[in-house]
């Protein structure tokens, strides 16, 4: 049974682009989560082992993976203590954009974490990091915060790491992909390996930002 008070460890990336009037169609945030990070770590870790010679990145990305490799991975995902939540974005919906199109991207992780925040109190964020610039990693984890205001947490760490590092991230941006395949091309393929581990997926089509 599982224990919402124990600690969990989320892993988030996201998939398309967050600009409104260009680009992919959708936007999907999507979080990983799981009590023992360390067995996705060696998943993606066997994965480079044997698929290393095409990763001098040092980095596996989905949509750089042959479909036979990505599958693998999500499967053996799958087969973990491990649960997913999207948030998708429907660009099409929007009417009127943001001044900056990055609030599109801060408030749908925003949302991502405030659902697993619901879930789990105690958490340990590892946002895949986006920005170089302090004011940027600042401004992403007060929106996150913000998001959390009203709902009971006893600790939540939020930290923005490189994925080609963190081995979590790369999974994580595997799922991410799955989905996106899912709502941007209507190829539920791979979306269907980890759809039992799937608990929450939130569709955001909101006009005016």
């Amino acid at each position: 049974m599982e224990t919402h008070a124990a600690l969990r460890y989320a892993f988030v990336d996201e998939s398309g682009t967050a600009s409104p009037f260009s680009g992919s169609r959708h936007l999907v945030i999507a979080l990983l989560a799981t009590p023992v990070p360390r067995e996705i770590e060696l998943h993606v870790k066997r994965m480079h082992k044997k698929h290393g010679t095409s990763l001098s990145s040092g980095e596996m990305k989905a949509g750089a993976s042959r479909e036979a490799v990505v599958a693998q991975l999500l499967q053996a995902l799958a087969g973990e203590q491990v649960k997913c939540m999207a948030v998708i974005v429907d660009k099409a919906a929007i009417v009127r954009s943001p001044a900056d199109p990055e609030d599109i991207y801060r408030k749908a992780v925003a949302l991502a974490v405030a659902h697993a925040v619901r879930r789990w109190p105690r958490l340990n964020v590892c946002l895949d990091k986006r920005y170089t610039a302090r004011k940027l990693v600042d401004r992403l984890e007060q929106e996150i915060r913000e998001a959390l205001v009203d709902i009971p947490q006893e600790v939540v760490v939020i930290r923005q790491e490189d994925s080609v590092t963190r081995k979590e991230l790369q999974a994580a941006d595997f799922i991410a992909w799955a989905i996106f395949q899912r709502y941007e091309h209507g190829d539920g393929r791979f979306y269907d390996i980890i759809a039992e581990q799937m608990i929450v997926e939130e569709m955001v089509e909101q006009t005016l930002w």
